[in-house]
């Protein structure tokens, strides 16, 4: 299976973000990719007053443009994660952050809220809080393929680890994580913890950023990465706009349970 990883540049310009996206379906073409990933809040500028003003419903301008793109060029999208509004029970709206993934023929197969909301304050470096204006999903996401079954879920969501027991139990062998990781975060936690979690469920992790903006008021870490059952890192970029090409093994998960059967064997 081979993956293209898309770590673009995010602009304030929701169409400059979307039509940069055709160039990397042309790539992905051009090098046979059978899956292509984008980033976290990959249409709008990481900032939680910017969320409403971008949030679409699911159905929108993004979501449509994706699956265009899916089904024009016959490849699986991992569709990164935009900011989705949505009415609630009591008549209020409520934005959540939200990935989409697509299948080759366009056809949405996966949707997942982001559970874990980013709300942190690390002492001498980032402060943010999601819940200013995000709500949290509630719901593990798992779902079928043509190369089998994957779990889908976003950046913070990454911290938690009975989430990613909960979907290798359902029988996720790979996991996708758009994320955005920050320069305090990223170089103490990042490929540490998309080792800790490939390595802990025996599966492979795509972790995919935007680029790192020096203009932005967030700077995301960059750095998307690949991560196999066994642990290893089998690639991982810089904080530059790139593009990624990977091609794994689904293969390895199954090999690698039978071997050190871990999942089979756990009491709890």
């Amino acid at each position: 299976m081979k993956i293209l990883q898309c770590q673009t540049h995010v602009s304030e310009d929701k169409k400059a973000n979307l039509d940069q996206m055709r160039g990397c379906f042309e790539e992905a073409a051009r090098c046979g990719a059978d899956l292509i990933t984008f980033g976290e809040m990959f249409t709008c500028p990481y900032e939680t007053k910017r969320f409403p003003l971008y949030a679409e419903e699911e159905g929108g301008e993004s979501f449509t443009h994706f699956a265009s793109l899916a089904r024009e060029y016959g490849i699986l999208v991992s569709a990164g994660s935009i900011p989705e509004k949505a009415a609630e029970k009591d008549g209020k709206t409520a934005v959540y952050n939200t990935a989409y993934v697509f299948d080759r023929k366009g056809q949405n197969i996966a949707k997942h809220r982001k559970m874990h909301l980013f709300d942190i304050a690390v002492r001498g470096g980032q402060a943010f809080r999601e819940s200013e204006t995000l709500t949290g999903g509630k719901q593990v996401t798992v779902f079928d393929t043509e190369f089998g079954r994957m779990g889908l879920c976003i950046c913070f969501d990454l911290r938690f680890p009975g989430l990613f027991l909960e979907m290798a139990r359902q029988g996720a062998v790979l996991v996708l994580v758009p994320a955005a990781f920050n320069p305090t975060t990223g170089p103490a936690h990042w490929e540490l913890l998309f080792r800790a979690r490939a390595l802990d469920n025996q599966c492979f992790l795509i972790g995919t950023s935007p680029a790192q903006d020096p203009a932005a008021s967030y700077h995301a870490y960059g750095h998307s990465i690949i991560t196999d059952p066994w642990g290893t890192v089998l690639s991982q970029t810089d904080e530059k706009e790139r593009t990624v090409l990977t091609e794994i093994d689904l293969a390895r998960v199954q090999e690698i349970r039978e071997q050190l059967p871990v999942l089979s064997a756990a009491k709890i």
